[in-house]
């Protein structure tokens, strides 16, 4: 068995750290104490689970993949009849004081449920088949994420899957094929967004059409990052943030808040992190020749990438506004947590791969 990745791991922690700081700034006008305290607490939980996914041989979870995702998709069907409202969307399962988001589960036991299902049919991986199993298996938690509504997460387990077909050996046709299948569906696929969503592709468009309601958090926030500068203007002196202007600056646009505080150079340290765990995530699936563990890896590298690629892409005008959260640094329990399962079982598959 190999050593665990300490590059990777140093790299989490690093990034959790600066979170923290981020998230401290971004507070003070959502109940900074209990914010920073809640954050804490989650960062040790999510910690804790990370290395205790390191644990547990990953091949074990092979036989029981389907399982974990058949109740992850229970779980998302519960989400819809009983669970917790906020801001229009019913995305979270209560249990007692903790409340429990099905849907960043579910990035995880999709991702668990294609690698069982890839390893076994490897021989196929050429036949258009293959593919069109794999997409209908990620269907379920497609369509009932979209339905909460949960535009963002749900999206991000198309480029996911697409990614994992990818690594898998899928021909290019076929994804081509599958692609351009998803984009003559779009018509269809407008008819199910719920107003604001639409709404919020129109200002990507054209954020000025709306400037004081739809468009208004992408403007604040490309101003809050373009005014950062070089250098920024410091801790706690970020404008756009001390002064309210940003919304949602503890969760989905707080790389606003880095942006404007720590300058071009302090976001482009925090990249460098983030760059260093995909690309040890890369080795890994590059050097293991246990299909299942190649999978595991391909879809929590591409996990990693595309939501941290859409996060920043739309606090700075160049993707639609979608909620997808900063990966271990946005405010949010379940989002973290389950994060740092993906980086466990990262390093789990890192830990006990067969080399080629």
């Amino acid at each position: 068995m190999n050593k665990l990745d300490r590059v990777l791991l140093l790299s989490v922690v690093a990034i959790l750290a600066i979170g923290l700081v981020v998230l401290y700034s971004a507070s003070k006008e959502y109940g900074r104490q209990n914010i920073i305290l809640r954050q804490i607490f989650w960062v040790f939980f999510g910690t804790v689970l990370m290395l205790a996914a390191t644990r547990v041989d990953y091949r074990r979870f092979a036989s029981i993949s389907y399982l974990l995702y058949g109740v992850n998709i229970l779980l998302l069907v519960l989400v819809l009849f009983f669970g917790k409202a906020a801001g229009g969307s019913h995305r979270w399962l209560s249990f007692g004081a903790f409340n429990v988001q099905p849907s960043e589960l579910a990035k995880i036991t999709l991702v668990l449920a294609l690698s069982a299902y890839m390893s076994r049919r490897k021989a196929d991986v050429t036949k258009i088949s293959f593919s069109l199993i794999a997409l209908l298996i990620a269907l379920p938690a497609f369509a009932l994420i979209l339905i909460e509504p949960d535009l963002g997460t749900a999206l991000l387990l198309l480029p996911i899957t697409a990614m994992m077909l990818f690594v898998a050996g899928a021909r290019i046709k076929h994804l081509i094929g599958l692609t351009f299948l998803g984009i003559s569906s779009l018509p269809i696929f407008w008819h199910f967004l719920k107003d604001y969503q639409k709404q919020r592709i129109f200002v990507f468009v054209n954020p000025n059409t709306d400037p004081l309601g739809s468009g208004y958090t992408v403007i604040q926030s490309k101003i809050a990052v373009g005014s950062g500068g070089l250098f920024g203007k410091g801790w706690l002196g970020g404008t756009q943030n001390q002064l309210n202007f940003l919304p949602e600056r503890h969760t989905d646009f707080i790389f606003s808040v880095v942006g404007e505080e720590w300058g071009f150079l302090g976001a482009l340290i925090l990249l460098l992190f983030y760059a260093l765990i995909i690309y040890r995530g890369i080795k890994i699936i590059e050097t293991n020749s246990d299909t299942y563990g190649k999978f595991i890896a391909a879809g929590f590298v591409s996990l990693f990438f595309f939501q941290l690629v859409i996060n920043i892409g739309m606090t700075i005008g160049f993707l639609p506004v979608v909620g997808l959260t900063l990966p271990l640094i946005s405010y949010g329990g379940s989002s973290l947590a389950a994060m740092l399962v993906c980086i466990g079982l990262l390093l789990n598959v890192g830990m006990r791969r067969t080399l080629f």
